[in-house]
């Protein structure tokens, strides 16, 4: 097989839901160790690109390829290299946290060595120290969000997807979560596709950004030349000015 430069390479992406189109000719493609934002409103398609994406659902037409892997016909060889939090994960409330991270790292290695080298590499990055001793329903929720995000990267997947990684926390939760995720995209060889709809989080994050309404991107772009593009001085204007201009 011939590789791509590109992690994800998006071609006329369409998905419908019975009578309702939630993905509507979509197409983008992501560099290899970017991280790249898809935002817009709710309902505006990016959980349901994501999905497609990370293999969960299947498009009614168009094509996704994940280092050069097709999510339909490879879908097993892209398991194996990405990572996927969804916006309403959890964990289970009964075990510590250390419990938990083992347990899922078991999924993934029959060896005691790498599920500890697994469990300490998520212990380093969740940051929750001796807090991983205690069950997890004795954790905030910015705490399970660190956690389930080190369960994410544990596995030091190629790429890692993220639908809206600090939705429900405050604003001192949110930015340790944005700091990890830089962090770990400094530290290694990985590509993070997130979607999110606080604008300001994405202009932090990420290198480059897809605006999209109704399942459809209006424009594209790194987040400094939009906002010149447009002549405002935030993500936000720059929707409501792409939203204008599509009308």
């Amino acid at each position: 097989m011939l590789h791509s430069n590109y992690a994800i390479e998006v071609n006329d992406l369409v998905k419908d839901f019975g009578q309702i189109r939630a993905v509507n000719h979509l197409t983008f493609k992501v560099k290899d160790r970017e991280i790249f934002g898809l935002i817009g409103p709710n309902g505006a398609g990016k959980t349901t690109s994501l999905r497609i994406v990370s293999t969960l659902i299947n498009p009614t037409f168009g094509s996704v390829k994940v280092f050069s892997y097709d999510v339909v016909e490879d879908a097993s060889q892209v398991r194996r290299i990405i990572s996927y939090l969804p916006e309403e994960a959890g964990a289970y409330r009964n075990l510590s946290g250390r419990e938990y991270l083992t347990f899922m790292a078991k999924f993934y290695t029959d060896s005691r060595k790498e599920t500890n080298t697994m469990v300490n590499t998520a212990s380093e990055i969740s940051g929750l120290k001796d807090r991983l001793k205690d069950r997890v329903k004795t954790y905030s929720k910015g705490m399970v969000r660190r956690l389930l995000l080190a369960r994410a990267l544990m596995t030091k997947p190629k790429l890692t997807i993220l639908d809206e990684p600090t939705s429900g926390l405050d604003v001192v939760h949110a930015h340790a979560i944005r700091r990890l995720i830089l962090e770990y995209v400094d530290k290694g060889e990985v590509t993070v596709l997130l979607s999110s709809h606080n604008m300001l989080e994405v202009e932090f994050l990420c290198d480059r950004v897809a605006i999209i309404d109704q399942g459809s991107i209006l424009v594209e772009g790194i987040p400094s030349e939009l906002k010149d593009h447009f002549e405002v001085s935030n993500l936000e204007e720059v929707f409501m000015e792409a939203v204008k201009n599509a009308k």
